[in-house]
């Protein structure tokens, strides 16, 4: 095994979320095709990352918002939560601890995402 590609990411509507994930975080399209029975394969990826994510509304044990936890790297997290505040994202205050800086924030079903900045070594 070499890295984790592809995450689900339930949401309920793919297009209001594709927008969300576009035009508000900055994520690129990698892909959008039909998948049959009327579904749609919605993948995104941040520029400078492998893992990308996928916007899911087909499997019945995952609500739309019930993910919570995921993290994405910072390495200016004051700058980005200011960016993303401007761009109508709600972001929590930056939290100090001794693993990091962290800010939540959540997508537009109620999936939890956080910024994180490593601490200086």
């Amino acid at each position: 095994m070499k890295n984790i590609q592809v995450i689900s990411i339930p949401v309920t509507d793919q297009q209001k979320s594709k927008d969300f994930y576009v035009n508000q975080l900055g994520f690129k399209l990698i892909i959008e095709a039909p998948m049959g029975n009327g579904q749609t394969w919605v993948q995104l990826g941040l520029p400078s990352t492998e893992t990308s994510i996928t916007l899911v509304n087909w499997f019945p044990k995952m609500p739309a918002g019930c993910i919570q936890g995921l993290v994405i790297g910072s390495e200016d997290i004051a700058k980005e939560v200011k960016e993303l505040s401007a761009k109508g994202i709600k972001m929590s205050e930056l939290q100090n601890t001794p693993w990091g800086i962290f800010s939540h924030f959540t997508d537009i079903d109620g999936n939890g995402w956080m910024l994180h900045q490593s601490p200086v070594m």
